[in-house]
């Protein structure tokens, strides 16, 4: 199992985000609401190392937490302000060689390309509901969530637990559930009754991704 660090991702190598994942370093991170987008990388400006005609294709899903006591042009690459991707060895030698160390790129953010539907995986209890989500198309990063049980006339909000966990008091158990979910596109999408009235802890639904 490769756990999704400060995301909250359960399994990035099941949850289908491979070696192609990447840790960035706090300006990027912006307390978690970046986890999901996804980046294009190339290498630039060492002939040496760079391999310029390759692309690597990334998902955010983990924080390159800072280390104050080295510089960070020395060592501490990850200390604010500094915008840095830290990438696993398998992904970065698409790009450049391994041995190079750091190497300066260009970047930019590109949309999601995701197989099947976005996944809502809802763990906790009667009292306290947790849902994370994973597998998000488009731009990547939910920036707002609501649920809604079939016996509510109103939509309840969830609130950010980390990464992208979202939480909510609501009583859900016993009914069927919908989700709407909103990028930070602005677009939304609304999975609706994704989730059957006799669901479980535990379990993950597949709902309606953004194209």
């Amino acid at each position: 199992m490769i756990k999704g660090g400060a995301c909250g991702y359960e399994d990035i190598g099941k949850e289908g985000y491979g070696i192609g994942t990447v840790a960035l370093s706090t300006p990027l991170f912006n307390n978690g609401q970046i986890c999901g987008a996804c980046y294009e990388i190339k290498c630039i400006e060492n002939p040496k190392y760079c391999h310029p005609e390759h692309s690597l294709f990334v998902t955010a899903t983990n924080l390159c937490p800072p280390n104050y006591y080295p510089a960070s042009d020395n060592g501490g690459w990850c200390n604010p302000p500094r915008e840095h991707f830290d990438i696993a060895y398998p992904a970065f030698n698409e790009i450049a060689e391994y041995n190079a160390g750091i190497v300066p790129i260009d970047y930019r953010r590109v949309p999601c390309q995701k197989q099947g539907g976005i996944r809502f995986t809802i763990t906790g209890n009667p009292y306290f509901n947790l849902v994370s989500v994973w597998n998000v198309g488009g731009a990547g990063d939910v920036v707002r969530m609501l649920v809604k049980g079939n016996k509510k006339l109103k939509w309840t909000v969830m609130t950010r637990n980390w990464g992208q966990k979202w939480q909510t008091n609501a009583m859900m158990v016993g009914e069927s559930l919908t989700f709407r979910v909103k990028a930070s596109d602005g677009r939304t999408s609304t999975s609706w009754h994704v989730v059957p009235s006799n669901w479980q802890y535990g379990q993950t639904f597949e709902g309606k991704n953004f194209k």
